[in-house]
């Protein structure tokens, strides 16, 4: 669901701007953290708030030079920074790392054509990112 949702917060920033990402970055970190196990809550709202943050500090200066780019781009990057994170302070291992990543990858991989057709849809009714 990883990959999904960094997805989904570069459509939100395309649509309504970064304030309302970052608001929801915090509300998803929140979440995160209060529907986790107890003993995962730490690494799942911390993994999740400095990944979507990444995420936005990719997507941000690329958005105009492409959508899918950078799609693409910040959400790989975003997807790293979250097994990563995930992994070594939930568990103090790397051992899952390219599993997680493989996984998380897929998603955005299937995301991948929405965005394009939306782009596209966008370009016909002449709709001006946020």
């Amino acid at each position: 669901m990883v990959g999904l949702a960094l997805v989904l917060r570069d459509l939100v920033q395309r649509r309504l701007g970064k304030v309302w990402t970052l608001g929801a970055v915090l509300v998803g970190a929140v979440l995160s953290a209060l529907l986790a196990p107890p003993a995962l809550v730490v690494a799942s709202g911390l993994a999740f708030l400095i990944s979507e943050l990444a995420d936005f500090a990719v997507y941000t200066p690329l958005q105009r030079r492409g959508l899918v780019l950078a799609v693409a781009a910040s959400s790989a990057i975003g997807l790293v920074v979250d097994s990563v994170l995930f992994l070594w302070l939930a568990f103090g291992d790397l051992s899952f790392l390219v599993g997680q990543v493989l996984g998380k990858s897929w998603m955005v991989l299937l995301a991948l054509p929405v965005i394009w057709l939306l782009r596209e849809r966008d370009a016909r009714i002449g709709f001006q990112p946020a």
